[in-house]
């Protein structure tokens, strides 16, 4: 079983003239691995998932395993159905990852029973280790705190992802979660307090743009540098809230676009950022610069 901790960049997925830039792409995952990230994780929310195709999703997972030189990969799999779930994971079995990210179906909005039955099923359905998912910003449900730790005992469901927000409810699944059990911030600007407060990491959608600082920002945490973490997250705030100005994935493309990196292009129903947030980014990309 592998212990998730540290950094995890949620990776982006560049198109070009409409499809993916595979080329791209390989340079991004290259990217990250030399930046000393612990973990890579394609196929979520910020890779536009939603709108590859299975073949895409094949290819981009591929290509991160043959450019991970050792990381471990987390592949996004979540629906919003039991049946769509087990097939993004049977699509994806043969290319190697590691672990499987499921989010909290979306939509439905189930009970809390609901959530527990839905994910014991998916981790029943595999021998890959799952990673729960809760932001529900997204979804319109939070899964709390007693079913997370319900799940928590499964063999093989060994971390949430926790973009709810809540810290006090995040704070309480770390304390209460049984050993080995690993909490990872969902949300790049609470990463110094649920760090500095026993979690284990996060995966970061910041860490596309400023790899280098974000992994500091965590090894200061690790090592109880709390002078150096403080510095670095009141360096790095600016970027956090420049890649939330529009719906994400879409100012972290622009920022990758103006750093030369591959396109801003989107798929439907995502747009291009506005010229206000490209204003934006240029300044706070100086500034990370200068970390």
């Amino acid at each position: 079983m592998i212990f998730f901790k540290g950094l995890g960049t949620a990776l982006v997925t560049p198109f070009k003239d409409g499809s993916v830039d595979y080329d791209a792409y390989r340079v991004l995952v290259r990217r990250q691995v030399a930046a000393g990230v612990d973990f890579l994780v394609p196929l979520g929310s910020t890779a536009e998932t939603p709108c590859l195709s299975d073949e895409e999703k094949q290819e981009l997972l591929k290509i991160t395993k043959d450019e991970a030189a050792g990381l471990p990969v987390v592949a996004g799999v979540g629906s919003n159905s039991l049946t769509a779930t087990v097939r993004n994971m049977r699509v994806l079995d043969p290319y190697g990852a590691d672990a499987y990210l499921v989010v909290v179906p979306f939509y439905n909005k189930p009970v809390q029973e609901g959530l527990y039955q839905y994910f014991k099923a998916v981790a029943g359905e595999t021998d890959r280790q799952v990673i729960l998912y809760n932001v529900p910003g997204r979804t319109g449900t939070n899964m709390k705190t007693e079913t997370v730790l319900r799940l928590a005992e499964l063999p093989n469901v060994s971390a949430v992802k926790e973009a709810s927000g809540d810290v006090n409810q995040i704070i309480d699944i770390k304390r209460l979660a049984p050993e080995g059990f690993s909490v990872l911030s969902g949300n790049d600007d609470q990463i110094l307090p649920l760090m500095a407060s026993g979690c284990d990491g996060v995966i970061s959608v910041a860490s596309n743009v400023a790899p280098e600082a974000v992994k500091a920002l965590t090894e200061a945490v690790f090592r109880s540098d709390l002078k150096e973490a403080v510095r670095l997250n009141n360096s790095l705030m600016p970027l956090y809230n420049a890649c939330f100005v529009e719906s994400n994935p879409i100012p972290v493309k622009a920022a990758m676009s103006l750093m030369g990196y591959c396109s801003a292009e989107m798929r439907l129903p995502l747009t291009e950022a506005v010229q206000s947030t490209k204003d934006l980014l240029s300044e706070v990309i100086a500034g990370v610069e200068k970390i």
